[in-house]
């Protein structure tokens, strides 16, 4: 092999493995930036970053602690993520995305302060509504589901009006708005008014109507 044929073959020695090397390099940093991307969704999955913001933890935790979801008597507890961010990855990508308008207001102090967020109060939560009736309340349905409860063990008044509200296609967000947060001064306003425009019985959601009177 003459000299000329030998700078060849080496050259291409070189540019193999670098080129070998430099595929191996980035393989490495692509995983390495997928599993800290992957670590930061989770992360910001737990209830402590979701409570780190002043108005979460100020106008928004209280009233989740003194729901069923926080405590009850089974000690199971649903945390923030588990109502408020889809299990499947594509779904918890964009509800990740959209968030960071929460940022956007959280610098702006759109909600700083009780009067700020009480006027705010109904319309944040009619957007949630939204979006959860949109998903056919698909986070209240991976712990909650028509077809896996048991009507005999529920009391005969619930379970009546599980199987109508099935046999009507209505979705849970359409009657347990109130479930973990407490609901606006307007929502007694606004709501109960468009219920007597739909003729809706007072029964389908107070069971001890007596008490209201």
């Amino acid at each position: 092999m003459n000299d000329t044929n030998k700078k060849g073959f080496f050259s291409r020695k070189i540019l193999f493995g670098t080129s070998i090397g430099a595929a191996i390099f980035f393989i490495i940093v692509g995983m390495i930036i997928w599993a800290g991307f992957n670590w930061t969704l989770e992360a910001t999955n737990s209830e402590e970053f979701c409570i780190s913001c002043h108005t979460m933890e100020e106008f928004v935790y209280p009233d989740y602690k003194k729901s069923a979801h926080y405590s009850n008597r089974t000690g199971v507890r649903a945390t923030c993520s588990d109502c408020h961010v889809p299990k499947q990855y594509h779904h918890k990508l964009i509800t990740k995305i959209r968030a960071t308008s929460d940022l956007y207001h959280e610098i702006m102090g759109t909600i700083s302060t009780r009067e700020k967020y009480e006027a705010k109060h109904h319309e944040m939560s009619q957007g949630v509504w939204r979006k959860m009736k949109a998903s056919d309340s698909r986070e209240c349905r991976n712990c909650h589901e028509y077809s896996h409860m048991n009507a005999e063990s529920q009391d005969p008044d619930v379970a009546e009006r599980h199987e109508k509200a099935r046999a009507a296609g209505k979705t849970c967000i359409d009657c347990h708005m109130g479930i973990a947060h407490r609901l606006s001064d307007d929502f007694m306003e606004e709501e109960h008014e468009q219920y007597l425009n739909d003729e809706v019985d007072c029964e389908q959601c107070h069971k001890n109507i007596e008490d209201l009177m």
